[in-house]
């Protein structure tokens, strides 16, 4: 079976819960739609879990991409030579922003592990993919963190900056493709903001499928079943 799971935020509890329920075995696939940490209570150990899975596989998300590029800038020996290139006012910025944004508790855990498992988990995400998608029978499912910004339909999905992808919010009012069976899935806009829905379950309008369910907040943690097209909830 294959399974495509939204934004976990953390919920390492919850993430283990739907992994149980969906029976997941290594016979199994796995897509998340990035955003696997901040805000929840245990962010590093959710990502870790996934890493140590080879058939689980991570799209980008944009909690991911700050961490990563002001890691990269953060995680050298600051010293008397260096300092004034490493440090500067517009990069603690960023990282209050993204502290303040729910990496307190990742830079936290991060900063506990030892150094090349910091740096295991930093190429892992360097190289983790910014979409994907998926054929089953006659469907076609786009899997990416925010959504395609910039919208073309004759658009190639490599022609998508990173930004369309990871930063942009789909527009659930709208139908992106034609072709009724192609699906737009998507994290990152939690269910209960999209207008019209205002819940936390999984959307299924328009060609649309939107995951995240609001799981690091009073909402659950989703995933969705390509194969049956059946929708699983964590439990609490």
């Amino acid at each position: 079976m294959q399974y495509i799971v939204g934004d976990i935020h953390g919920c390492y509890r919850e993430y283990q819960s739907l992994l149980k329920k969906i029976h997941f075995s290594d016979e199994d696939e796995l897509y998340i739609l990035g955003d696997a940490m901040d805000r929840g209570p245990e962010p590093v150990r959710v990502l870790q879990d996934i890493m140590n899975r080879p058939n689980v596989y991570y799209i980008l998300g944009n909690h991911d991409i700050a961490f990563y590029l002001l890691m990269k800038k953060l995680w050298v020996e600051v010293t008397d030579e260096n300092v004034e290139t490493q440090l500067n006012v517009d990069l603690l910025r960023q990282y209050q922003g993204w502290v303040s944004d729910g990496g307190s508790t990742t830079i936290e855990q991060f900063r506990k592990l030892s150094r090349d498992a910091q740096a295991d988990l930093l190429d892992y995400l360097s190289e983790a993919d910014t979409y994907q998608v998926l054929e089953y029978e006659d469907k076609t499912y786009i899997l990416v963190h925010g959504g395609l910004g910039n919208f073309s339909e004759d658009k190639d999905m490599e022609a998508y900056e990173l930004v369309e992808l990871v930063e942009e919010r789909a527009d659930y009012t709208k139908r992106y493709f034609k072709d009724e069976n192609i699906y737009l899935v998507t994290g990152h806009t939690p269910t209960t903001f999209i207008e019209g829905w205002a819940k936390p379950e999984v959307y299924r309008k328009n060609g649309h499928i939107a995951l995240d369910c609001g799981c690091v907040g009073t909402g659950v943690l989703a995933a969705y079943c390509v194969d049956t097209q059946e929708v699983i909830y964590a439990t609490k």
